[in-house]
């Protein structure tokens, strides 16, 4: 990268134009740049706030040139294609590199990485093919198969107890390459965005304390309710991480809180802003998108202090009604210390992001519980 600050009204690119997308567009443009959105959605939410939709697929060649013209270049998801990111490399700022984006695209490479840095893991192998289930495989039960690649919010997970069982999900799995890892202890998790330019230049956010309904993200909690210790190593294992792959950008990595003891154990990392990040832009006095923005624009990454204790809570198209009709507002809207977020998409399904919120109060208990009665409130088919 070009170590020369880039600043407004300079023309930032972005791949990827849904709800992440949409955000880094709204902090870009309130910090005064411009913004291209490539995304093959011709609904994609970020376009709404875009200067320019290039509306094309990920590896379109004419696409790809014209986004090769803006003065740096960001993705919002890490499974765009790779090689994409460093075709864009050789013309302009990428952020983070296509080779941090392939790690984390890969199961198998990711937790090799996670490794390399001294970082613990939980057991796993890797199972690429029928002949790789043998009785050694035995000792990573009970277990999930996940798919190595193209797995989120549950999905390329299946619970295997038994050879057997494992057996079986393999070829569910289709026979791609997975990963089966042992089930740990598990006591919560967390996770943490870091926020790199370099190594003299890193900035966390304070942990979130993460709690899925379904497999899904439903809250975080922030700060997480853990010790002082543990939240403190937490941010020093996230900015290791980032340093073992001389990462740049924004990268948030997940852990898990195993046994009695709040054992720390990586789960996995993701190249861009994070679901669990989103209270930034209301809690903090940066948020993980104006970060994204900043370092991309060769910017030191800014102050990440936590100003109010809060909950994110995401909002999934299962509260909206059976024909589309959308959820009562009102007592969320009414609530002076919650901020609503809607992600502008044209429509509601099960198990689809459609928006968060988030509330302030005095600690994190109470963030807690006033972002469920607020959930609640929420009307559902």
């Amino acid at each position: 990268m070009k170590n020369n600050p880039i600043l407004p009204p300079a023309m930032l690119g972005i791949l990827g134009g849904g709800q992440l997308g949409r955000m880094f567009t709204i902090a870009a443009k309130t910090m005064g740049y411009q913004v291209t959105v490539l995304d093959p959605d011709p609904n994609a939410p970020a376009a709404e706030f875009a200067d320019l939709h290039l509306c094309a697929p990920f590896d379109d060649q004419a696409a790809l040139a014209e986004l090769a013209q803006c003065a740096a270049v960001t993705t919002e998801f890490e499974n765009v294609n790779a090689d994409a990111m460093r075709f864009l490399a050789n013309h302009t700022n990428v952020s983070p590199s296509g080779d941090c984006v392939a790690v984390a695209q890969n199961r198998i490479q990711e937790k090799a990485w996670i490794q390399k840095a001294g970082l613990k893991t939980a057991p796993y192998q890797a199972v690429c093919k029928t002949e790789d289930i043998t009785e050694e495989s035995a000792a990573f039960l009970p277990g999930i198969l996940k798919t190595a690649t193209l797995g989120y919010d549950g999905k390329g997970q299946i619970r295997v107890k038994t050879l057997d069982e494992l057996k079986a999900a393999f070829a569910e799995h289709g026979g791609v390459d997975c990963v089966l890892e042992k089930m740990v202890d598990l006591r919560g998790e967390i996770s943490v965005v870091v926020c790199r330019l370099s190594s003299d230049n890193v900035q966390t956010f304070d942990p979130a304390e993460n709690i899925h309904e379904n497999s899904i993200l439903a809250y975080s909690i922030v700060p997480a309710r853990l010790s002082a210790d543990i939240q403190q190593q937490a941010r020093r294992m996230a900015q290791r991480l980032a340093d073992e792959l001389d990462y740049i950008g924004v990268l948030a990595v997940e852990m898990f809180v195993v046994g009695d003891t709040h054992e720390l154990v990586v789960n996995e990392i993701a190249p861009r802003p994070h679901n669990s990040g989103h209270h930034t832009i209301d809690a903090c006095a940066v948020s993980q998108f104006q970060q994204q923005v900043r370092i991309m624009c060769n910017l030191p990454p800014a102050d990440t202090r936590l100003l109010s204790a809060c909950c994110m809570a995401n909002i999934l198209g299962d509260v909206w009604g059976g024909d589309g009709s959308e959820p009562d507002w009102l007592p969320l809207q009414s609530d002076t210390a919650s901020f609503l977020h809607l992600y502008g998409k044209k429509a509601a399904r099960a198990g689809r992001k459609m928006g968060h919120f988030v509330a302030l109060a005095k600690d994190a208990d109470a963030a807690f519980a006033k972002a469920q009665a607020l959930h609640a409130t929420l009307k559902r088919a």
